[in-house]
């Protein structure tokens, strides 16, 4: 067992791992904004052109040991090119800098190649100290890609979610419940203070539709994936689940709980489909719902990923040169699948029901790429150099999608009233505030109720905590009883370290 361990050791399969590891570390670095599936292509592509290299250099080297070693010089200078350029930029204004660290680079690389092509000792000895160190490499982004989004296997993720038997009282035809979640859309009176948004025009049309408008709403939860997976099972997270508590930051479970969350459960078991739409974010994608749309898939166009990654290359010198716009890239995938919730709301109205329709609509979130009358802008635009927000760029972007989604959103709530069979269920809420804010901004959210003939169960500081609560109880015989609205703030990455924070709209 040794020796072929030893044996096994003593080949140079390092450089393929080191081929693996740079797109590994990068999914398991933002395991919680993406699906590990979105970043195989590249993993595949980088060992593909590692195998191709290692192949051509064997035969111009006529050993296995110096191509191999060859191929990690030259990946780690490609991997780490960007990361390098960054810290320079940050540390110092260099002028031209990307000439400056393109030669250098071609230099390292050149004198690597020229050494291992001239040596005369062994480098055999090296292989099984760098097959260790590979190997160890994939295997803890490996494990840290399974721990954070490894998926819980059952109907139910949490495992003190509430699920009822629910029915539809004699008689009565169920209605259709649509959830469409705004992402951080804020309350008319922060868009005012902070945005100077005069939002009373939409506000006055929502109601004018026969929506509630709940003045004083804040969220439980101040990022997206917690308040969903609050909202849907119609609990504080501290409830539902002992994995829900620090020090863990794991987020497999907790995505799992949006997309098998007691509200689907409860509205299944009561005879209703589900229908979901593409967000481009893993933890709001239903994909295995009745009905899941998409935009069609394009081999040829990059994920966010992948643009992501390019930028950690010399490949980022092709947005320098105009070649590619990458920002450009990852903001037609968000229209693409912004507008095709938009173009499907006349099929909605009249697909049959009885249907729960999750709808998770991005703006006004960066990035930003709608000016108010809908047309397209550049994302890149509202970026500075070290690709952050300025609050004066934020502001302009955000006011200029709150500014279409508002005209957007009238015209398909008013498809929906107008073309449904029977009066649906409509909540449209902020999943949380705008970004850049104090306090309880971060909490300070557009909540929107449409119940026909209930309206008068809602209240001014209703949360989403509490949505469904009513929505179940007023509609399918649910018993379940209301529950303090509360908001609580977390960081980041402890996302369970939870901390209360007062509604001060309550004291006016």
């Amino acid at each position: 067992m040794k020796k072929r361990l030893a044996k096994i050791f003593a080949a140079p399969w390092y450089f393929a791992a080191f081929a693996i590891y740079p797109p590994l570390a990068l999914i398991a670095y933002n395991s919680a904004e993406m699906r590990p599936a979105e970043g195989m292509r590249a993993l595949l592509l980088s060992l593909l052109a590692a195998l191709v290299l290692f192949g051509l250099l064997r035969l111009a080297f006529g050993s296995k040991q110096r191509a191999a070693l060859t191929v990690s010089l030259w990946l780690l200078l490609f991997y780490s090119y960007g990361h390098a350029c960054n810290l320079v930029s940050k540390q110092w204004d260099v002028p031209h800098l990307a000439a400056w660290m393109g030669g250098l680079w071609l230099v390292l690389a050149g004198a690597a190649t020229g050494w291992l092509a001239r040596r005369r000792t062994r480098v055999r000895k090296a292989a099984p100290a760098l097959n260790l160190v590979a190997l160890g490499l994939v295997v803890t982004s490996a494990a840290q890609v399974i721990i954070w989004t490894a998926p819980y296997s059952g109907s139910v993720a949490d495992d003190h979610a509430d699920v009822q038997t629910l029915t539809v009282p004699a008689g009565e035809t169920p209605p259709d419940i649509y959830y469409i979640i705004v992402d951080s859309y804020g309350r008319s009176d922060l868009l005012q203070r902070s945005f100077k948004i005069d939002n009373t025009e939409f506000i006055q049309n929502l109601e004018e539709m026969g929506f509630y408008v709940a003045e004083c709403s804040q969220s439980n939860y101040n990022r997206t994936e917690v308040s969903l997976a609050s909202s849907l099972n119609m609990d504080y997270l501290q409830n539902l689940d002992d994995a829900y508590q620090p020090p863990s930051i794991g987020r497999g479970r907790l995505w799992d709980s949006i997309s098998h969350s007691a509200v689907r459960a409860d509205l299944e078991g009561a005879g209703y489909k589900t229908v979901a739409f593409a967000t481009g974010f893993p933890w709001t994608e239903i994909t295995d719902a009745d009905a899941f749309l998409a935009p069609s898939p394009l081999w040829s166009q990059m994920t966010s990923f992948e643009t992501l990654l390019l930028r950690t290359t010399p490949l980022r010198h092709l947005e320098d040169t105009g070649s590619i716009n990458l920002d450009e890239i990852d903001g037609q995938r968000f229209r693409q699948r912004t507008e095709l919730i938009f173009d499907n709301m006349d099929d909605l109205a009249q697909m049959p029901g009885p249907k729960f329709v999750f709808i998770h609509i991005l703006p006004p979130h960066p990035p930003f790429v709608y000016a108010p009358d809908g047309s397209w802008t550049d994302p890149a635009a509202f970026l500075n150099d070290d690709r952050l927000y300025t609050g004066a760029s934020y502001t302009k972007g955000y006011r200029n999608q709150v500014a279409y989604i508002n005209g957007q959103l009238e015209a398909a709530l008013q498809t929906l009233l107008d073309e449904s069979p029977t009066p649906p269920v409509i909540i449209v809420q902020g999943d949380h505030g705008p970004w850049l804010q104090n306090g309880s901004g971060k909490f300070m959210i557009l909540n929107a109720y449409h119940l026909p003939g209930h309206n008068d169960l809602l209240y001014p500081a209703i949360s989403p905590v509490n949505t469904f609560r009513l929505v179940l109880d007023t509609y399918l015989g649910g018993d379940y009883p209301l529950l303090d609205d509360i908001s609580y703030y977390s960081p980041t990455p402890d996302i369970y370290n939870f901390s209360l924070v007062p509604n001060p709209c309550l004291d006016r």
